[in-house]
């Protein structure tokens, strides 16, 4: 115990008094902020194009009825539409062809030498079908004003039912921690877990591991290592939590709106915080066991690569489904599997949380996220015990295999 705690110390000390350490512990809240007001920015003040429609509109219907904005202009085509389709492929506009028959066969032809943007092809569509819409309507006798004058705003108030009553609630706020969540996981988990795994092909080509494999057993060495790497990703994300609580504490609460405030307030960020760390060191420790193991099979980093992707292909199958399922469907059946698998867990149930899980779900979750790292550093110590001191050698899944069944 004595010899892993040493080891421990070792890898800790040696992250945490490097200078870079120091700088992305200090600046990443910084630069963090600083892309989110630049992002916001641009989106806001970058949609500075202006996109030409040349419109030649056979039933006279619609030219006039065109809404011109800051990003799009209609102007009628002089020209007949082949003589229109060469001039738009010199200026590289674009020709918007409405034919007679609209109304019956429901299709327009927009023209160009280049491809329209999801937002021209989007505003287009919206803007034909409103004025055939209205056109439809006037045809049917319907007063066009007293339609557009009736125009109620229902606004929905979510209330929450918990133990202690009532509470106010914001899916929007749970849908923006479901994501930041899925990312930061999915993000750590690589970039930690990668640690360990450069940390112990380092050691293997220096041959720095014979010296160290004759005073400790690989096992401590191996659990060492990934515990040391472990405390400097929780040592850094603790850091990030109280920079980002002073700057909370300081800043003026006029710079947001009191919108963005009021659905803030309804997300358990305590509950959420505690619950984040412990699935980020279950999954650090299930995956990084596994991440040592690649280590110590291979010479250099070149050679990971059929190892890593059976390794890392849960995490990505499940921070895909995260986005385009989990966090739409977080009760579903599939859902709640994926978040209670150790291999899925970490990114799946920190995606859940903000939307509540039942105790006894989250409970089962981290108690098979502890079977499941224990379970996979124990494999891993088998290979390792043997692969960290094999050099040159090319070595297949088969040749894992020899390694994991061999006695001691």
């Amino acid at each position: 115990m004595r010899k892993t705690l040493l080891i421990i110390q070792r890898e800790y000390l040696s992250r945490v008094k490097k200078k870079s350490f120091l700088l992305m512990t200090f600046l990443v809240p910084l630069l963090f902020l600083g892309m989110t007001a630049l992002v916001a920015y641009l989106t806001k003040t970058g949609g500075d194009a202006i996109t030409q429609i040349n419109v030649i509109d056979e039933t006279g219907s619609f030219l006039n009825e065109f809404k011109n904005s800051k990003e799009l202009i209609f102007l009628p085509a002089s020209q007949n539409l082949a003589d229109a389709k060469n001039l738009a492929r010199q200026n590289q506009d674009f020709v918007l062809y409405i034919p007679q028959d609209i109304e019956t066969n429901g299709k327009v032809q927009l023209i160009s030498e280049k491809k329209a943007s999801m937002f021209v092809m989007s505003e287009i569509e919206n803007q034909l079908n409103n004025i055939l819409k209205y056109k439809q309507l006037r045809n049917a006798g319907i007063d066009i004003k007293t339609l557009e004058s009736i125009n109620p705003h229902i606004k929905i108030e979510y209330k929450e039912l918990t133990d202690q009553g009532e509470k106010d609630t914001n899916t929007s706020a749970a849908y923006a921690v479901s994501f930041a969540a899925a990312i930061l996981i999915y993000l750590c988990l690589f970039i930690y877990g990668s640690q360990v795994m450069r940390g112990v092909i380092e050691e293997k080509t220096s041959r720095i591991v014979e010296v160290v494999i004759s005073s400790v057993k690989p096992f401590q060495l191996m659990l060492g290592k990934i515990i040391g790497i472990g405390l400097v990703g929780l040592t850094q994300f603790l850091l990030w939590i109280i920079l980002s609580s002073f700057a909370a504490k300081f800043s003026s609460s006029d710079l947001l709106p009191n919108s963005i405030l009021s659905a803030i307030q309804t997300v358990p960020v305590g509950y959420i915080m505690v619950t984040f760390l412990i699935y980020f060191l279950g999954g650090y420790l299930l995956y990084s066991a596994l991440f040592a193991a690649v280590g110590s099979a291979v010479d250099n980093e070149t050679e990971t690569q059929q190892f890593m992707f059976p390794i890392t292909l849960p995490l990505l199958f499940t921070y895909i489904m995260a986005f385009s399922f989990i966090v739409n469907n977080p009760n579903s059946t599939l859902s709640f599997w994926l978040s209670i698998i150790p291999f899925t867990s970490p990114i799946a149930m920190m995606v859940r949380i903000p939307f509540g899980v039942p105790d006894w779900q989250l409970y089962l979750s981290i108690a098979l996220l502890i079977v499941g790292f224990i379970l996979t550093t124990w494999v891993a110590a088998r290979i390792y015990r043997v692969g960290i001191l094999m050099y040159g050698k090319k070595i297949s899944y088969r040749e894992l295999v020899k390694w994991f069944t061999y006695k001691e």
